[in-house]
């Protein structure tokens, strides 16, 4: 019967991930429009966006290969899974073992390639202008990513993130300015890696800033509807991923009760609506920078995460 129970919880985080990540990107555009002043879409638009794109018939180029056509499950299966490994809602799941932050970043580079590789097949301008912008930012966000792993493996003893969260909770940590830098950076890391505004704006179509959506302008039908469900799980991982490491109240250790679990649903949700908020209050008081400056932005991110692993070691030393 435990195995069963741990089953059915390992499922519910899956799922929950699943449903959640639209209803996440529909509440930021909501809350922008509210701040600019605007009505809005409903909070169920990405929904509707997800089922229309599924009836859909899918059209393809001519000169597209397998690989254009398997690059969308490959994607979907690989964001859903590193965001199904984020302890959400509780710590040691049955597949807690597995949950390790480096996996978790070989994961989203494993769909990044392939979101790129697909953005070159077809050989359009578009296509290529994207999957070239998009590997100069992930070459400057994950060696920006490795140092934040560093920074909190480092303290926490592991990389295993239930192990991270559990030690983070606890009252030996105290206040680190080590991990204040690494929450820094990773905020910034997120924002480039999920093209969102200054880095790139996901609302927009202009070849001369688009980044994500220029790889997939030849993507129609249930193919175009993943890469967005991709998209959605993405900055839902970044938002959990925040959550867990650096506000891990409300994480249900293993063998909760069931009022525990709900409890840390609720907790979760509360999170989610939280990162949202703030997202999208910054997105709405900072403009968009131009391409070029891309890389200050991620090397910012990096000189965060190499101080505050050199920080790290200049207090252990004392």
């Amino acid at each position: 019967m435990a195995v069963i129970f741990e089953l059915v919880v390992q499922g519910l985080q899956m799922l929950l991930v699943l449903l959640m990540a639209p209803l996440l990107t529909g509440f930021v555009r909501k809350v922008k429009a509210r701040l600019l002043l605007r009505q809005g879409p409903p909070l169920s638009q990405p929904y509707r966006d997800l089922a229309r794109l599924m009836r859909k018939e899918v059209v393809l180029a001519e000169n597209a290969s397998w690989l254009f056509r398997v690059s969308p499950y490959l994607i979907f299966a690989a964001t859903w899974v590193a965001a199904s490994l984020v302890p959400t809602f509780g710590t040691r799941l049955l597949f807690s073992w597995s949950a390790d932050f480096i996996v978790i970043i070989a994961l989203l580079g494993s769909a990044r390639f392939f979101l790129a590789l697909a953005g070159l097949d077809v050989g359009t301008s578009f296509g290529g202008i994207g999957s070239s912008r998009e590997m100069m930012i992930a070459s400057l966000a994950e060696p920006a990513m490795i140092m934040i792993v560093f920074t909190v493996a480092l303290v926490a003893g592991s990389t295993q993130l239930s192990t991270m969260a559990a030690f983070l909770v606890s009252s030996e940590v105290g206040l680190r300015v080590s991990l204040g830098l690494a929450l820094f950076a990773l905020i910034m890391v997120a924002i480039a890696e999920n093209a969102r505004i200054p880095v790139d704006n996901p609302a927009t179509h202009l070849e001369l800033t688009m980044v994500h959506e220029a790889m997939v302008l030849e993507y129609s039908g249930r193919h175009l509807a993943l890469i967005e469900l991709s998209a959605s799980m993405k900055l839902l991982l970044y938002v959990s991923l925040i959550a867990c490491l650096f506000v891990p109240w409300g994480l249900v250790p293993s063998g909760g009760a069931v009022a525990l679990l709900a409890i840390g649903v609720l907790a979760y949700i509360a999170k989610l609506a939280a990162g949202g908020f703030l997202l999208a209050l910054f997105e709405t008081s900072i403009a968009k920078m131009r391409v070029f400056r891309v890389p200050e932005f991620l090397g910012a991110a990096l000189m965060l995460g190499l101080l505050a692993t050199l920080l790290l070691f200049v207090s252990r030393s004392l």
